[in-house]
């Protein structure tokens, strides 16, 4: 017997396997590994931008992965890190001091993953899903304007043979260093990553589905092993060490440091995987629902650092291939979790072969994707405010750093969302027989009370043969006692001049709060609240 839509809402384990075909076991099994040939060497790159080992970035298939296939609502999203996601952990280990005052980032970095998730489940608990999405578009395009431009120059000393990681220290120490780099720049390793950058872009346009990543990962490895191009000043990673990540403790020598950051990364977490989530929903799936995609992003977010993995989040592009392979379920990221596992047992030595630039390579392409200048102008055509949010947050983002962007596209989009709820919207009607109808056409809060009641009090103002009011309050779900105050100081103000106040339409779940009040139980005694604004306005005034 099918389960039903509220069975499938509350399944906790594999909530995607609902309703699961077995027919679709080697579309899954295919995805996944198409996926994993994207996302493996991709996540190994991203590790690099926060300037710590590949490793790291392979550990991040791992767990996190597999904790949000268990308990995850969207059935083709792949989960690990995200080039926005490493940059902003770059930035927070760098601001904290990790960097100056640590040889080994690496408790640190599992401190913070915890910390962002502890964030994220907090979140959950409070069921802050649609209050996270309020989060702004053009906020999410100036940060990664930011994050595209900073990690792109960054990769440059790389690119041209130095290996050095300027990500974390803001997009002008990141241009300072490229120039730096130039007079010592390596040909071989200059002509290794124009080789590697032109590969995955005529891929991404003539052929989407040849994994790029993994074929630019696989010929620098081919390079180095049978041309030892390495000889010729390319470097190389760091040793790959063979096996699972071992089990470790975080440390929280630089928690107060870090806090502002995992702030930042657990909402940019939260809203990359809620944003590709929804974007590669197919119709006739179920709907994506927010508290469960913050509780299974938290809970990956919680487990994954102990096995030594980077702040997690959904991401577009290994979504996308997923999806395009013909994923059907979260088993095909269970799938890339298993050749995740493989790759960490036995290819160890072999990804040891692998040069910088080739990786320096992966994540330049990446982020470059990243400005969206097309999404850019379309903010300048349809609206002014936003692209200047956009604006501003992105040059925040390359002068004072991302983390101070994420917080001036916060504030910029919460300013544009109170003076949207600040606006008193009133219409009028035709007076019959003294009594005016008026509609209340946005909701009434606590900020905007005394507003409407200006605006209601200016409709009647020098307007003749004006005995009552009949007032529309259907947008009244939910009320306050500033509100209600208003419509009692609102109701003595009208009888001060003569004018009779009536309620119509007001929702049984706003009344059932206002009677609570001695005014609105009073209204209600004497005949002054309606069903409808019709009713309202044809009830005849009282006598005298």
């Amino acid at each position: 017997m099918p389960e039903t839509a509220a069975a499938r809402r509350g399944r906790l384990l594999l909530p995607t396997l609902a309703g699961y075909r077995p027919s679709s076991i080697p579309r899954d099994l295919l995805a996944g590994l198409s996926a994993g040939a994207v996302v493996v060497p991709q996540a190994m790159a991203y590790a690099t931008i926060a300037n710590l080992p590949v490793q790291l970035g392979l550990y991040t298939c791992m767990v996190p992965m597999f904790v949000y296939a268990m308990l995850g609502g969207s059935r083709a999203m792949s989960v690990s890190t995200t080039s926005t996601i490493a940059t902003l952990t770059a930035t927070t280990l760098v601001s904290a001091g990790v960097a100056a005052d640590s040889d080994d980032p690496v408790p640190d970095l599992m401190a913070l993953t915890l910390l962002v998730g502890l964030i994220l489940l907090l979140a959950r608990l409070l069921k802050a899903g649609s209050a996270v999405e309020y989060i702004s578009k053009p906020t999410i395009i100036g940060v990664q304007v930011g994050v595209g431009a900073t990690v792109a120059v960054g990769q440059l000393p790389k690119l041209l043979g130095e290996d050095a990681e300027f990500t974390g220290h803001g997009f002008i120490r990141s241009i300072v260093a490229a120039v730096e780099a130039l007079p010592g720049a390596n040909l071989p390793t200059v002509l290794l990553s124009v080789g590697s950058i032109a590969a995955l872009f005529l891929l991404k346009r003539f052929a989407k589905r040849v994994p790029g990543p993994l074929v630019v990962v696989a010929a620098g490895i081919l390079l180095v092993w049978l041309a030892g191009i390495d000889r010729f000043g390319v470097d190389l990673i760091a040793a790959v060490p063979q096996g699972f990540p071992a089990f470790e403790l975080p440390s929280f020598a630089h928690f107060g440091g870090m806090l502002p950051g995992a702030l930042a990364i657990a909402m940019m977490a939260f809203l990359e995987s809620a944003a590709v989530a929804r974007g590669i929903r197919k119709p006739g799936e179920p709907q994506i629902d927010s508290n469960r995609e913050l509780f299974a992003t938290g809970a990956a977010n919680t487990l994954g650092p102990f096995f030594q993995t980077l702040p997690a989040a959904g991401g577009f592009s290994q979504s996308a291939v997923n999806q395009g392979a013909g994923a059907r379920s979260q088993l095909a990221s269970l799938t890339t979790v298993v050749l995740a596992v493989l790759v960490a047992l036995f290819l160890g030595p072999v990804l040891s072969l692998l040069p910088q630039a080739t990786l320096a390579s992966l994540v330049f392409v990446a982020v470059i994707g990243l400005v969206e200048v097309g999404a850019i102008v379309e903010l300048w055509r349809t609206s002014r405010n936003d692209f200047w949010i956009a604006a501003l947050t992105a040059v925040v983002g390359l002068s004072a750093g991302l983390l101070y962007a994420v917080l001036i596209g916060l504030a910029a989009t919460f300013v544009v969302i109170f003076r949207e709820l600040g606006r008193v919207r009133v219409e009028a009607g035709e007076s019959r027989a003294g009594v005016l109808p008026v509609r209340l056409l946005g909701g009434m809060f606590t900020a905007n009370a005394l507003a409407y009641e200006q605006a209601v009090l200016a409709l009647v103002t020098g307007r003749a043969g004006v005995s009552a009011i009949a007032l529309e309050l259907t947008r009244l779900e939910t009320t306050s006692i500033t509100v209600l105050d208003m419509l009692a100081d609102l109701d003595r103000e009208l009888g001060g001049m003569g004018i009779e106040l009536r309620l119509a339409a007001v929702p049984e779940s706003g009344a059932a709060m206002a009677r609570r009040g001695a005014w609105f139980a009073g209204m209600e005694r004497a005949g002054r609240v309606y069903p409808t604004l019709e009713a309202a306005t044809a009830a005849p005034l009282a006598a005298g």
